[in-house]
């Protein structure tokens, strides 16, 4: 079959690099002879048929544009299933709703689809050709850069810088004020972001998800060295995932317990909405609460100051950086190929340098920071040295 018609989807978070993306795209497409069509709102336009036709002359230098001009939303397609009592019920009402998606193909007049998106979006996308062998490729996004199916992810660069250059900003003030500032970054399963924002901006502390940590070790114990070592002010970046260990959570915190966690409302894909525990928020209280630390800080001329900031949607603001421009139009061509050469149940992937394809089944699997990481390990002799260096 001849592809003719390709639409495009952008769903899950908004994300520096999507218009990149879109325009690499158009770029092939436009040179193949192939028409792109425009679906807004991810799968929500998918199924609601909100289309618009997309000229690459109306779309000069896109490629430098944040967001998406194709509006996104988290739609889940198969919000129904988690309703489902056994595997068996979830897997056939999952595969009945995948053929009937695959049925949208012709009353959007496409013969292909390339959906950008995370792992809620693909997995949607790989749900699809899975069941109904539907003609969908993938690109993956998400600034978490938590998708096993490539070294990197499109936004992710851009999001680290908008992260460091918050955290340098702010050490102005934490140093001006004598300050505790924790600086919560976006990040609910995986600590990329918080990691290599935290390390690039010099932080004191990071917390991230794959490695809970221990309140009276990881935090209080720490920031008394620092104080006792001489240093006036401190940086903690925490994940917004972040979060303590079961024993550390019953022997040192005082406002949130484990059934706290528990309650935490669901997102549209069953994902705890990890924001709403606000972490930072939660540390600065448990700090205040602690007047062993606060005599440590005294002692050494401090008086005990600890704010939180969230970063939040700030993190894919603004355009993106000439990284994620490049990689994002590299992305686009290699999708459009991947439609033009009939490789579909696949997504584009980077891995090292190159361009490469991933199986959209394996690609949307989640990727955590390992145990053997050197980031792990440069963490902790950022933490250890900066206060042993300086000791008697």
């Amino acid at each position: 079959m001849t592809i003719k018609k390709v639409g495009i989807l952008t769903g899950g978070g908004d994300c520096p690099g999507l218009n990149s993306v879109l325009y690499g795209i158009m770029l092939k497409a436009f040179d193949a002879g192939v028409e792109c069509v425009g679906i807004e709102k991810g799968w929500k336009g998918f199924i609601e048929n909100l289309t618009i036709p997309l000229n690459i002359a109306e779309h000069d230098d896109l490629h430098t544009i944040g967001g998406t001009f194709l509006y996104t939303s988290r739609t889940n397609p198969f919000k129904s299933i988690q309703k489902a009592k056994t595997d068996e019920e979830k897997e056939s009402l999952k595969e009945k709703i995948s053929k009937e998606m695959a049925g949208k193909f012709a009353e959007l007049g496409i013969d292909a689809l390339i959906a950008i998106g995370g792992d809620d979006t693909l997995g949607v996308a790989d749900a699809l050709y899975k069941y109904s062998n539907a003609k969908v490729v993938g690109c993956p996004k998400t600034i978490d850069n938590d998708l096993a199916g490539t070294h990197y992810t499109f936004g992710f660069w851009s999001a680290v810088q908008l992260a460091s250059n918050a955290m340098d900003n702010l050490t102005t003030t934490a140093r001006s004020h004598q300050r505790v500032f924790i600086v919560e970054v976006m990040g609910r399963d995986a600590g990329f972001l918080t990691m290599y924002s935290g390390i690039s901006s010099g932080a004191d502390i990071i917390l991230i998800p794959e490695t809970p940590f221990d309140f009276e070790r990881d935090v209080v114990e720490v920031l008394k060295k620092r104080a006792n070592s001489g240093h006036k002010y401190h940086m903690i970046a925490c994940s917004e995932g972040a979060y303590p260990d079961q024993e550390s959570l019953k022997r040192d915190f005082k406002t949130i317990t484990q059934e706290t966690i528990d309650k935490l409302p669901k997102d549209v894909f069953g994902n705890p909405v990890l924001p709403a525990l606000n972490i930072s928020n939660i540390l600065v209280k448990e700090l205040n609460l602690r007047d062993d630390l606060k005599e440590v800080f005294a002692k050494n001329g401090v008086d005990f100051e600890c704010r939180s900031v969230v970063l939040g949607h700030t993190m894919r603001a603004g355009t993106p950086n000439s990284f994620d421009r490049i990689l994002g139009l590299r992305f686009g061509l290699a999708a459009m190929k991947l439609v033009l050469d009939g490789e579909f149940g696949k997504m584009v992937s980077l891995q090292g340098t190159d361009i490469t394809t991933f199986p959209l089944k394996e690609g949307v699997k989640k990727k955590y920071i390992k145990p053997d990481s050197d980031k792990l390990e440069l963490r902790d002799l950022m933490v250890k040295i900066r206060y042993k260096s300086r000791e008697n």
